[in-house]
Order: structure tokens, then sequence, then C-alpha cells
């Protein structure tokens, strides 16, 4: 197997190996998570920084989380309060981060490319990316392949279910990086995609893009699929502006009580948060035992914290892990 590469930027730097590692190694950690004290010394001696310039909840938390169950010091930077604001360059802020002794450097910004090039200014640290502009937030894919491969049995059954699942992802993918990073993970375990979205909310083009299928149709393609993925209409981003109302969205896209029923009993519903209720998904069906959208948030942590030990963990000989 290939050394885990030194930064997660994109689910492009990690291929089908890479992607069962980690998989693998959260595991170990679900385990931690599960134990009275949830803490292990893996990380300690390490400090780990989050610097997010766009708001956050649940991807902060879950970062600083991870890092803190693995014993390693945490550093938390918010833009508003930083020198950013007082007009200190984001490189001149990175130099400073890094001379501090920062191991690894978790960022969140609104510009697509920016993890990527503070990854180019650094020499000593791991640069992971939480999300940036419309371009990618790799963890969030790993975390609901995560939560679909406990659904369909764990480990390495699960893992093998992913060969030819039908996953539909329905809502804003123009504006999704969480689209974008959703298929390339599944395509890379062999996964068959559906974008399903009016066409204002489809990108101008998918070229480059893994082999997917569109359609306008939600209701032709759930009775078939096994994973339902469905993504917040991103007024913040402009999604707005791009549907007549939002009451004509979920008329044609929102999983409605109707539309869950014509779902197979083995299917699976992911929403990575927040959930609009009554717009992308009706309330009823978020509390379905098929909608997995609070695993997803507790399975975030586990797959964060795999993801801080490949990058910053030691391996010992053999290739085993202990945490």
């Amino acid at each position: 197997m290939s050394p885990f590469p030194a930064h997660l930027l994109s689910m492009d730097d990690l291929d089908a190996e890479d992607i069962a590692e980690v998989l693998r190694v959260a595991d170990s950690f679900v385990e931690v998570g599960r134990r009275a004290n949830p803490k292990v010394p893996t990380l300690r001696g390490r400090t780990v920084a989050t610097l997010f310039f766009e708001d956050s909840t649940r991807t902060r938390m879950s970062f600083e989380t991870a890092a803190k169950r693995m014993s390693a010091d945490v550093l938390s930077f918010a833009a508003g309060s930083s020198s950013v604001k007082k007009g200190e360059s984001l490189r001149d802020t990175i130099e400073t981060i890094e001379a501090i002794g920062i191991d690894s450097v978790i960022i969140r910004h609104g510009s697509s490319g920016v993890p990527a090039q503070v990854a180019r200014w650094v020499d000593h640290c791991s640069v992971i990316n939480a999300g940036d502009g419309w371009h990618q937030h790799p963890t969030q894919a790993l975390l609901d392949l995560y939560t679909v491969r406990q659904a369909f049995g764990g480990g390495d059954v699960g893992l093998a279910r992913f060969e030819g699942l039908q996953v539909v992802i329905v809502g804003d993918i123009r504006h999704s990086r969480v689209a974008r990073s959703q298929i390339t993970a599944y395509a890379a375990l062999g996964a068959q995609v559906t974008l399903v979205a009016p066409a204002t909310l489809l990108p101008p083009s998918l070229e480059g893009w893994p082999v997917v299928t569109v359609t306008h149709d939600l209701d032709k393609v759930l009775p078939k699929a096994d994973v339902v993925s469905l993504l917040r209409v991103q007024a913040e981003r402009g999604s707005g502006e791009f549907v007549p109302t939002l009451r004509e969205y979920t008329a044609g896209y929102g999983l409605t009580v109707r539309r869950a029923a014509a779902l197979h009993p083995d299917a699976v519903i992911l929403h990575p948060g927040p959930i609009v209720r009554g717009v992308e998904i009706a309330s009823e069906v978020a509390e379905l035992p098929a909608a997995l959208i609070t695993e997803q948030v507790s399975n975030g942590v586990a797959i964060r914290m795999a993801v801080l030990f490949l990058l910053l963990g030691q391996v010992p000989v053999g290739g085993a892990h202990r945490v």
C-alpha cells in the first residue's frame, strides 16, 4: 500500500485503498468513542489548529473533538478575531501558525483552492480541507461512506457492497462541495451515482467529473436507490436565486413522506446537515430509522480521528493500528 498523502485537500488525493484504510482505522476510534472515558494518547504532544473563515458548528466541533480525544493540543483561530481582520495576509497568518509549531492546520474557506495554496506554503505541517468554496469537503464524504458501510454490514462486508451500489444525490449540485466530494468517493469504490436536480442547480459542465447519470425525475429513480443523499438549498451561496420558490423545489425534489414510501426497505437516507425540514426532507422522513443523519454526525468524529491519525500518528511495524 502506498503511503498516506501528506495533506487531505480533496477526495482526489485518496484512491480506493486509502479510503478503505481510513474506514478501517475509524472502526477503532468508534470503539474509543464508546468508552466511559473516550480518550487515547495517540497524538499526545501534537498540536492541531482549526482555522475557519466560514461559520461552522458541526465540522469545527467534530474536528476539535476528534483531536482532543486523541490528546492533541487544539488551537482554534476564528478569522473574525484574528490578525487577518487587521489586514494581515493569509500567508503571513499561516507562516505564523507554522512557526508556533503547529502539526496540522484544518482550514475552511469560502474560496475554492485556498487549502491547496496553504499546503504549498507550509513545510512541516499537514493541511486538512474542512470545506473550500464550491470545491471539496473530503471528510464529509468519508463519514458518509463510513455510515453507508456500517448500514450494509460494516467491515469488509459493508465495503464490498459499494460495488454497483445505487447512490442518488439530490439537490443543489451546482454549489455543493459535499456533492463533488461524494461523487469522487463513491465512484472510487465502484458505486453508480445518479444526480437529481433542476437544470438550474446542476453545474454548467460535468467534464472531468467521474461518470454519473443525470436526471430531473426524482420519483423515477427512488425505487432502485440504495442510498439517497440529500443536499441543502444553499441560500448563502446564491442557490435560492436558481429556483422559482422553495415550495416548488420541495414539490419536485423534496423527500416527502410519499416519496420515502417508494424506497426499498434496506435503503438509507443521508444528509450532511444542517437539514431544513420541510424543504429538502419532510420532518417525518428525517425521523425514520432509515435516516442516518445523527449517525453521520457521530461517525464524523471517528473519521476525523482516523484522518488525523493517518496524517500525524505513528504506524507500528506491520501496519497494525493501535489506539
